[in-house]
């Protein structure tokens, strides 16, 4: 009995360790062949660029092919679908976005979890928001900005690029700290947004430092803040909100996941060769250009700020009461 005992015991743990073994050589071995990053957002804005940043790199130090595939549409959720439904085996990534996390709570009946459904991977960048006003509006701080609007409640005008976009999740971040009414109006996409805004259509704006930061530097717009909890090193002299509303940040981060049951050796391979990526000097200065920071974090942590993210945006869109159209 003890001997048939101690050979099932071996045998046991024999079995419990070729799914380890097995792993180890999947991820020597991988990639095998090309892989695709989906993104959902179409070509030629910061996400596309991310992609296409992360997928050279990856296709350089992997020796195969990483090839962006755009499928925009629902906010990201079609390409953030086909992903969770992929094959778990590393060919299929997404380029997952801050969007994924606070679409969970704006979308209905979605057919993934952004948390149970995805092996986190690895971040690219986090970004900052950037508060940016008309100059005909008299404002040039948080504090004159929101003393102007309570003054004039329901006057002043805010654009957002749609609907459960970045923007928008600013603003509502901000009208949650401040109780500040003003007229939310969404374009499609920022491009029309910040045109109408040096138009003076509009009076205001939240979005990312690419959409606004070269008007702000052409002295077309004024840069009142920016959303992170510390300053951007790219304008050093524009406060972060935080040193007025202490505590507040908003941002977005970038990174890549893959499908929930990805081996994670094949996830660790991508996040050592991710992490890799943001210690170079070039990938680095192409980073700040956009005006944003390297992120780098191992899957665990990912996972953690993907939780995180969740749950903060949640909270924000359920009391301000937005629905995605």
């Amino acid at each position: 009995m003890k001997l048939a005992r101690r050979k099932f015991l071996h045998a046991l743990a024999g079995a419990a360790a070729f799914p380890a073994l097995s792993g180890t050589a999947l991820a020597q071995s991988y990639p095998v062949r090309p892989a695709r990053i989906i993104s959902g957002f179409p070509p030629g804005g910061i996400s596309d660029t991310y992609a296409r940043l992360i997928a050279q790199w990856l296709s350089m130090q992997l020796g195969e092919q990483f090839i962006v595939e755009n499928r925009p549409g629902a906010g990201g959720n079609l390409a953030a679908e086909a992903v969770a439904h992929a094959a778990p085996d590393g060919y299929t990534l997404l380029l997952t976005t801050s969007a994924d996390a606070w679409n969970a709570t704006l979308y209905r009946n979605l057919n993934f979890d952004i948390v149970r459904d995805f092996a986190p991977v690895g971040t690219i960048s986090r970004g900052a928001g950037l508060l940016v006003v008309n100059p005909s509006l008299p404002v040039k701080s948080v504090p004159e900005l929101i003393a102007y609007a309570k003054e004039h409640p329901g006057k002043l005008t805010i654009a957002s690029a749609g609907v459960g976009s970045a923007p928008h999740m600013f603003w509502e971040l901000l009208r949650s700290r401040t109780g500040i009414n003003m007229v939310h109006v969404p374009y499609r996409g920022a491009g029309p947004a910040v045109v109408d805004l040096l138009a003076g259509q509009v009076q205001v704006y939240f979005g990312t430092f690419a959409a606004s930061i070269e008007q702000v530097r052409a002295g077309k717009l004024r840069a009142l803040a920016v959303s992170t909890a510390a300053r951007a090193p790219v304008l050093p002299d524009v406060p972060a909100i935080a040193e007025y509303l202490p505590g507040f940040e908003a941002s977005i981060y970038v990174g890549l996941a893959a499908p929930r049951g990805t081996p994670s050796a094949i996830v660790d391979k991508l996040n050592q060769t991710m992490n890799s990526a943001l210690a170079d000097a070039t990938i680095k200065r192409c980073i700040a250009e956009l005006g944003d920071a390297p992120l780098s974090l191992s899957p665990a942590e990912f996972a953690k700020l993907v939780a995180a993210e969740y749950d903060k945006w949640a909270q924000v869109i359920r009391a301000a009461g937005v629905k995605a159209e």
